[in-house]
């Protein structure tokens, strides 16, 4: 057979369904196909549902959305390797093979494909392409164009990295065709597939998916490019004659007859146009605007409204400091905890936040997967064997971050602080930290955004009442990315987020092969053999509860090394809209239809409109 590098623009999927078309019908007469799967609980919906829950089958189409980009996008190419590409919204105009579903944890249903089937031993996940897909054009979508999407994607280098799973695509037949993987299928690979857009083999040919263009490739999504104007807006219509409107996921999303993006480079600019009503809806991530500046005379009379959103396949940390383990002053377990008392981060929520946020004290907070207590049976038998490795106070404390209501609060964690970096080995002379060779304590924090310096500056000053000389410094971008990949900085403050479940995104994050990678999500450098032990069990985990295990103990493991500082909690999400919408009267915990679920209102926009 030639090589995938050799096949230039020939389909690498015809030939391989060519090459083995005997053993093909074979695995094709076995196959059996479900309409979903579902990793660590069974799937909610059965065969033959309607709609999912929380969207409203019956949502009037029409009217338009008008919503607020950030990106100076500059490019339309699906697999662009330059520029800024896949602006906001651009995911309406096209399909995944799945979807997965806003209110289970971990449930995916037909969306291009109406079946999956999974081998027995887990080799391969087969998938039948729904018999009435169409890309616009009107040409059906076939097996082929999913072989040359998953095909084309895993040749690229970036790509090589997220596709890595996969060992061979081949197309039985125009409808069906399997993905063969190199150990058994896991939640992450569903993941990868349920993000992945699929391509037209046919449109494609002779073109290349990665090369720079304004012009609207063809898709086969509810929604087209109707307009576009670079650095300025980008407009979507729907498609009427859409082939999946009807189809189960489907029902009651892609209501609006136009979303159009306005693009605002400032955030500031963004507020002020939503107040005038240019804007209809914005979600505010910075809590001071949040507080106050959207009580405006609309919202006195009810034209405006303030929501907090579930988003809740996002957990973690939104604001946590990464000490660099790399370098020998954070090696000892107690200068980290140290570091960790003399945040008093209850008084900056309540003197800079307003008490909006609130501490994460989980690496994934407010989940089933939280460490809370001591360790149950089912982590005792994970972490047990290594108890010689770890932290007594693991299997003996449950883990709390000190809270402070007042001055003297604060003053006994720095006592306790300066007790621990004694016991380290540091002492103060002359107001200055020391080791026994006479260096002083320094911490530079790395930092690409001005605002950082709000939460840094009352940090530092309490550093420097233990003696740490600490310093902020602010560079502009592309400096900020090569120190990080240079792994040359103490500490950033950084988001450490991460999807639920977090299996997917574990071993970039805490692995230690991550820490020694310049661009993985392992910026603190964390490094220990019973992460990496109860990461690979997470990763192989079957059911809910064995997954539930692992990721509790490690979120144990995490905290009581002190290898970085959450602050605040990810939480619901706060958003301000016109109220000129209808919203579904349920929404999901998971992945909520929005704004694709939601649908405008007549009746009430008119309300506005004619104030």
């Amino acid at each position: 057979m030639m090589a995938l590098a050799d096949l230039g623009k020939t389909s690498v999927a015809l030939v391989l369904a060519v090459a083995s078309n005997a053993a093909h019908a074979v695995i094709l007469d076995d196959l059996e196909f479900k309409h979903g799967i579902a990793f660590f609980q069974d799937l909610k919906y059965p065969a033959g549902f309607t709609h999912l829950d929380y969207l409203n089958p019956d949502a009037p189409k029409g009217g338009e959305l008008v919503l607020a980009t950030q990106s100076a996008f500059n490019n339309l190419a699906p697999m662009a390797t330059r520029g800024i590409s896949a602006p906001d919204g651009f995911w309406f105009t096209s399909d995944t093979l799945l979807l997965r579903a806003g209110d289970e944890v971990s449930a995916f249903y037909g969306r291009l494909a109406d079946g999956i089937a999974v081998a027995d031993d887990g080799m391969f996940m087969a998938f039948r392409i729904h018999a009435d897909a169409r890309w616009r054009d009107g040409v059906p979508v076939t097996a082929s164009d999913v072989a040359y999407t998953l095909n084309s994607l895993r040749n690229q280098i970036e790509g090589r990295m997220y596709y890595s799973f996969i060992g061979d695509v081949e197309v039985l037949d125009d409808r069906h065709v399997v993905v063969h993987l190199h150990s058994p299928i896991t939640l992450n690979n569903v993941i990868m597939v349920q993000f992945t857009s699929i391509l037209p083999e046919h449109y494609w040919r002779d073109r290349d998916p990665s090369a720079s263009t304004l012009d609207p490739p063809l898709t086969s999504g509810p929604y087209r490019v109707s307009a576009i104007k670079q650095g300025r807006f980008i407009e979507y219509e729907r498609d009427p004659d859409y082939w999946g409107r009807d189809i189960p996921v489907n029902r009651g999303r892609y209501n609006f007859a136009k979303v159009r993006f306005d693009v605002y480079r400032d955030a500031t600019v963004i507020r002020e146009s939503f107040r005038k009503g240019l804007i209809d809806i914005w979600t505010e991530t910075d809590i001071r605007y949040w507080h106050d500046s959207f009580d405006t005379p609309a919202f006195a009379k009810g034209w405006v409204k303030k929501i907090r959103r579930h988003f809740g396949i996002e957990v973690g940390v939104r604001s946590n400091i990464a000490l660099n383990n790399r370098r020998a002053k954070f090696n000892d377990r107690r200068v980290r905890e140290a570091l960790t008392l003399a945040m008093d981060f209850d008084w900056q929520n309540r003197t800079l936040h307003m008490g909006h946020h609130k501490r994460a004290h989980s690496f994934w907070p407010d989940t089933i997967l939280a460490a809370t207590g001591l360790p149950s049976d089912a982590e005792l038998a994970l972490l047990e064997r290594f108890r010689d490795q770890l932290p007594s106070e693991l299997f003996d404390r449950p883990f709390r971050f000190p809270e402070t209501t007042s001055v003297d609060d604060h003053r006994e964690n720095l006592v306790r602080a300066r007790q621990l970096l004694s016991e380290a080995g540091w002492r103060a002379v002359d107001g200055v930290l020391t080791d026994a060779a006479g260096e002083p304590f320094t911490i530079e924090f790395l930092s690409q955004n001005v605002a950082d310096s709000r939460i840094l500056l009352p940090y530092l000053q309490d550093l420097k009442r233990l003696g740490i000389a600490a310093t902020i410094r602010l560079v502009e971008s592309s400096q900020y990315i090569n120190l990080r990949r240079d792994f040359d900085f103490d500490a950033v403050l950084q988001n450490q987020d991460i999807l639920m479940p977090p299996v997917i995104e574990l071993e970039a994050t805490y692995h230690s092969e991550a820490a020694k990678d310049p661009v993985s999500r392992n910026v603190a450098g964390i490094g220990h053999p019973v992460l990496d032990y109860l990461i690979t069990q997470a990763n192989l985990a079957t059911t809910l509860e064995e997954m539930t295990a692992a990721c509790r103990a490690i979120d144990r493991v995490l905290l009581w090394q002190y290898y970085q500082i959450p602050l605040y909690a990810v939480d619901l999400r706060r958003t301000v809209h016109w109220d000129k919408f209808g919203i579904p009267d349920f929404e999901a915990k998971y992945w909520p239809a929005f704004p694709d679920g939601w649908w405008y209102d007549d009746a009430k926009a008119a309300r506005i409109l004619n104030r």
